[in-house]
Order: C-alpha cells, then structure tokens, then sequence
C-alpha cells in the first residue's frame, strides 16, 4: 500500500491543499509534502491525527477493498468442458464465485445435452437464454425458455436445464447461494 499517494488522494477529495492540510493537523506544509511523496513516515499519532482530519479511520484507511477486483477478463474465467451429458461447456464469470453470495455461470449446451441436476435450496436462481432453446425441468414439470427469455426460481425441487432444439443453447445462469 502506499500510504503517501492514498493520504494525498484523500486530501484531494476533500478539496484542501497541503497547506491547509497541514493547519488542520498542526503540521507543517513541507511534512505534508514528504508524507504524500514518502519521503518521510508519519508515527501512528501522527497518521491517526491526519486521518481525523480527513475525516476517515484509520481501519477504514487500512481497508483494501477498493483494490478488489472488479472487471474480469476471459483469462480470469474458468471453462470446464463436458461432452458426456452436457455436450458443451460450463464457464464461471467469476474467479472465486462460491465465496460470494451469487454465482453466475454460462452454459453452452450442445444438441440433447442437460446440465447435472441440482438439489432443492433455499436461495433463488435466475437465467437468460442468450441462444437456442431449453427446458427447465422441476421435478416432473419442464418448461420451454426461448432466446430472449428469463427464469427466475425457488427451487423447492431437484432441477435442471436440456436442451429443447437442434441448435446450441447458451443460458446465462446466476444462482444466489452459489450451487455450481
């Protein structure tokens, strides 16, 4: 982490220059310089002190989750292919889905495939025909989804998706908890 260009970036936020930074803090404007181009380490009184000044903890100044990655590229996903039963592929979106409260995956299901059926849960699942044409089978009632079509269910009943045409269909699917 650099302490010196994150206490400069909030300063900034804020609309202070250095100078008045440094007046609120009882500091000098050329520490304030040396600190934001780290130059010169503040004591944690001292941080603490201009983290007040700021207006933000020092946890919260700690925090990284703004470095948490947001945007993920086709390298970043992970495809598994199943020519058996689904006669396509499965790729997760999202690196690391299963420790968020909702995965999304896309299904690619070639002609006369299914997915793996998936137990009753307490949560919701949501999909979107991209392409082609699928059942969505509950227990014993299947239902057509076309292109341009959505689901959205409680599964209280063992469930999954086949293909209902001759072409391949790709299903965006996001299950909130995570079950793929």
């Amino acid at each position: 982490m650099d302490i010196g260009e994150k206490l400069r970036q909030l300063r900034q936020q804020r609309g202070l220059t250095q100078e008045e930074m440094a007046d609120r803090c009882e500091l000098s404007k050329g520490f304030i310089s040396q600190v934001e181009r780290n130059l010169a380490s503040p004591s944690i009184a001292t941080l603490t002190d201009m983290l007040e000044c700021l207006g933000v903890s020092l946890a919260s100044f700690f925090n990284d989750k703004s470095d948490e990655k947001i945007v993920f590229t086709p390298q970043d996903m992970f495809e598994k292919v199943d020519e058996e039963q689904l006669r396509g592929s499965v790729t997760w979106l999202i690196p690391d889905a299963q420790k968020n409260e909702m995965e999304p995956i896309l299904m690619d299901i070639g002609e006369g495939g299914e997915s793996s059926p998936l137990p009753p849960s307490e949560g919701e699942e949501f999909g979107y025909v991209l392409s082609g044409s699928v059942y969505l089978v509950m227990g014993e009632k299947k239902t057509r989804v076309k292109t341009g079509c959505s689901f959205c269910i409680h599964p209280r009943e063992p469930h999954y998706l086949k293909n209902a045409g001759k072409s391949r269909a790709r299903v965006l699917w996001v299950s909130t908890p995570p079950s793929f």
